[in-house]
């Protein structure tokens, strides 16, 4: 009975405080406990039954399987087709990504387009920087002198693409490396990250005035030039200084020196379609006439919208009084064609398509959007005008087109009259004025070729003299360290669809609406020809340049930064 008792007692189940919650249950043969060194260190360690591939043996390495076994490999074992020696191009190589050296021999605009271009983690070191002492950059001030000086070229005219670079030019050059500007229609910023644990530093800048002063751009560029070059020391002080002797700087032409100018276009202009002496003058007069209404409409506060219309008033006023003068000898089409070639917005429209083709769409777009408004304008005014002298009685004939006379000669002797009153007007600088007015006649050389001679659309013609416009401006450009536009912008005004607009907006006027929108689609067809021409010419001029980029023959990156291919 004793032992029953104790054997009962044996079977009874012990308490919780007992026994360990992690004991093996009755029945199951308990293991003998390992040695500690067996014990796993990692989650990650290979389980048993498989060899690490670094021993490069054994029947569960990736090298040694052999295709259709059955031997078990590491799921993080390459494949058996890697080779180290010969890495996919896909993946970062074991060695490291490929150093990017850019030749310092090739221009500061290519070397700071070429970084833009490039992802971050692949832009180069930093090139010796400009500093005041060995505790580094004021980064505040740094960064307000960039902004100061992008809103001066982005004022002045400068595509987004390209005030860009030059922010980025500065800063670097000032060790700040780590730096992303921006730059929309009216608005500039930069960030600065001194590194990855540290907050970044970012400062803006609102454009609120534009102005159009070719002399104060090139002499930014000097300074950006000066900045950026190792050889020649900038300091902070120096630059703030050199750039606020920019800012006092008076225009190098008065405002009087401007009317006559803008009256010396038009009249090159309507000789340029047709006219003779008489033709010359009165449309010198009305252009004066017109600048000189806007420049009371600009004191008075109103907007540039307005100025443009009463601007274009004048001109075709001239033009309907001389019809109403029954003067026979005497074209009304040429005058108001060439009061219309002072005022079309040709240097916007430029800056605003070049800004779409290397991928700044919000600034295209608001320049183009400036371009329509301006041009609605000079509608605006030329129909009031052309209205008005129906209403009077005037024999205006849209019939009455362009027809070219053989003279050449004259022709090219006008079209560089034009390019010279249009250099004037932009505010060159004396030493382009030559240049950019030899480049203009070149195109029109080429365009009467073309269009007359060879009988090729006239768009076609357009299109291939502004190529060679923006080819010739960026060789020059890049020759002399300064900007394309003093090169490019009055050499184009040859090849500005004044007479199509006259026509399309005198059949409008004279209830043609059809026959109106179609001149004016054959206008901005034209506009865009010179526009997309420009920007070609200055892309093939680059292509053909010796391009930085990385060591080993890497290709040129593309404007369009949004995509991979």
């Amino acid at each position: 009975m004793v032992a029953e008792q104790g054997g009962q007692e044996d079977q009874k189940p012990q308490s919780d405080e007992a026994r360990s919650a992690f004991a093996p249950p009755a029945g199951v043969e308990r293991r003998a406990t390992p040695a500690e060194d067996d014990h796993p260190t990692s989650e990650f360690a290979i389980p048993a039954g498989l060899v690490n591939e670094s021993t490069g043996s054994g029947p569960g390495s990736a090298s040694g399987s052999e295709p259709g076994s059955d031997t078990i490999g590491s799921a993080f074992a390459p494949p058996s087709t890697y080779s180290a020696q010969h890495s996919p191009p896909a993946f970062t190589p074991a060695h490291g990504s490929p150093m990017i050296r850019l030749s310092q021999e090739a221009p500061w605009q290519d070397r700071m387009r070429t970084m833009l271009r490039m992802p971050v983690a692949e832009r180069p070191a930093p090139e010796q920087a400009q500093k005041d002492d060995e505790t580094g950059p004021a980064v505040p001030r740094v960064l307000d002198l960039t902004l100061r000086i992008g809103e001066l070229l982005l004022a002045g005219g400068e595509g987004a693409e390209d005030v860009e670079a030059a922010m980025f030019a500065v800063t670097r050059s000032y060790g700040l490396d780590r730096s992303e500007p921006t730059v929309t229609f009216t608005l500039l910023s930069i960030s600065y990250q001194p590194s990855l644990v540290d907050d970044p530093v970012t400062a803006s800048r609102t454009v609120r005035r534009r102005g159009t002063d070719y002399t104060r751009l090139a002499a930014v560029f000097r300074l950006i030039d000066d900045i950026t070059t190792e050889d020649v020391e900038v300091s902070l002080e120096d630059a703030y200084r050199r750039l606020a002797e920019i800012r006092r700087n008076r225009h190098p032409y008065s405002g009087w020196v401007l009317t006559l100018a803008g009256g010396g276009l038009a009249g090159a202009a309507s000789v340029l379609v047709g006219g003779d002496v008489v033709v010359f003058l009165v449309a010198a007069l009305g252009a004066m006439l017109g600048d000189r209404l806007a420049w009371l409409c600009a004191g008075r506060g109103l907007p540039e919208f307005y100025q443009f219309v009463v601007a274009a008033m004048p001109p075709a006023a001239m033009g309907v009084a001389l019809t109403l003068t029954h003067w026979s000898d005497v074209r009304p089409s040429a005058v108001i064609t060439g009061g219309l070639f002072a005022l079309l917005p040709g240097r916007a429209l430029v800056a605003g398509v070049q800004d779409g083709l290397t991928g700044f769409y919000i600034t295209a777009a608001a320049r183009l959007l400036e371009v329509m408004y301006l041009f609605i304008g000079i509608v605006l005014g030329v129909l009031l005008a052309l209205y008005l002298g129906l209403q009077l009685g005037a024999q205006l004939n849209p019939e009455a087109r362009f027809v070219p006379h053989d003279r050449p000669v004259v022709q090219i002797l006008a079209s560089m009259a034009l390019c010279f009153a249009f250099a004037i007007l932009l505010q060159q600088d004396r030493s382009t004025v030559l240049a950019v007015t030899l480049n203009g006649a070149v195109a029109w050389v080429v365009y009467g070729a073309m269009a007359r001679t060879g009988g090729i659309s006239p768009v076609a013609a357009t299109a291939t003299a502004a190529g060679l416009v923006g080819l010739f401006g960026q060789m020059l450009s890049r020759y002399r360290s300064t900007s394309s536009l003093p090169f490019i912008t009055a050499a184009i005004g040859p090849l500005l669809p004044g007479s199509a607009t006259y026509f399309g907006l005198l059949a409008v006027a004279q209830g043609r609406v059809n026959t109106g929108l179609a001149s004016l689609s054959t206008a901005v067809a034209t506009a865009l020809a010179i526009a997309i021409g420009v920007n070609l010419g200055g892309e093939i001029s680059r292509l053909f340049m010796r391009v930085p980029g990385a060591v080993g023959g890497a290709g040129r990156r593309a404007a369009k930064r949004t995509r991979g291919f």
